[in-house]
């Protein structure tokens, strides 16, 4: 995964659709759902650390246009 748009839709098809319409709080959600279902170990550690460090980087770029 190399952008934002893979992990929505990787996360699509676990059924899971994020749009809340605030940016910040929808890549909050992604991390959050990523983690559950990392916990449930529905998707392996590569995908998951992947997805975390995409939308980590991608919060703090929101958080220092702000």
């Amino acid at each position: 995964m190399k952008t934002i748009y893979d992990i929505q839709q990787f996360l699509k098809k676990y059924g899971t659709i994020i749009y809340i319409g605030d940016r910040e709080a929808d890549l909050e959600l992604m991390a959050a759902e990523l983690k559950e279902l990392y916990d449930s170990q529905l998707i392996d550690v590569k995908d998951y650390q992947s997805s975390i460090l995409i939308l980590r980087t991608e919060i703090q770029n929101f958080k220092e246009k702000k």
